[in-house]
């Protein structure tokens, strides 16, 4: 930073970090400002005001005039020359029906969007059965790396190839129980909570049953 002093003007301008500072007083205070934001080296400062001739032979002022502080903002910009029409709120069409009358999935088909099918079990079983044998996980945190492997190609297929976010805990055991370490019933749904409570599996309450759901990161094989 120059050796400039009396009444002076600092500035500091960073596009990365939209910062715009802007200090103006006697050189000694400034300086001092200037240190305490840690800009110490960094921006600009040239003699401001009626100092500005001679102010870099002067001696520091002692003018007990209370120094200015401004932060400019960066302008908006000019508006846009073309901004479409005027709304128009006589053009939006008005679609009244009684309550509890509105057909989802009529509405939904009519978007293109289709009602998600449940995976059908027979057919996972198929695709199941033809999966190369995976890796075992990795990790501290599994107790059956190799159960947790198989679990994993199955729930991917579920959500890659169906579209589907879960698997009830009877589809799991149907489809997959042999290559989970023969875990059926509660033993099963034991090892899948555990799943869960290591963040690995989300689970879904159903009406009638219980559903198990792969965490991104899991899925991955981030955790």
């Amino acid at each position: 930073m120059a050796e400039v002093t009396g009444h002076v003007q600092y500035r500091f301008r960073s596009d990365e970090q939209d910062t715009n500072i802007l200090l103006r007083g006697e050189s000694e205070w400034v300086r001092q400002k200037v240190e305490e934001l840690g800009l110490t080296g960094l921006g600009w400062i040239m003699p401001f005001g009626q100092d500005s001739k001679d102010s870099k032979i002067r001696s520091p002022s002692k003018s007990k005039s209370k120094p200015n502080i401004s932060v400019e903002e960066e302008p908006l910009g000019e508006k846009p020359s073309d901004m479409g029409p005027t709304p128009d709120p006589s053009r939006v069409p008005v679609v009244r029906r009684p309550i509890g009358q509105l057909d989802l999935s009529k509405e939904l088909q009519m978007l293109g969007i289709e009602k998600p099918i449940r995976p059908d079990t027979i057919e996972l079983m198929e695709i199941f059965s033809n999966l190369d044998t995976p890796r075992p996980v990795q990790g501290p945190m599994s107790v059956d790396p190799m159960a947790e492997a198989w679990l994993r190609e199955l729930l991917t297929v579920v959500v890659r190839e169906y579209g589907s976010t879960a698997l009830r805990t009877q589809d799991i055991e149907e489809i997959a129980s042999k290559k989970l370490g023969n875990r059926e019933g509660s033993a099963l749904e034991v090892w899948l909570d555990s799943l869960f409570s290591a963040g690995k599996l989300v689970k879904v309450h159903g009406p009638d049953a219980i559903a198990w759901g792969p965490s991104p990161r899991w899925l991955i094989g981030k955790i």
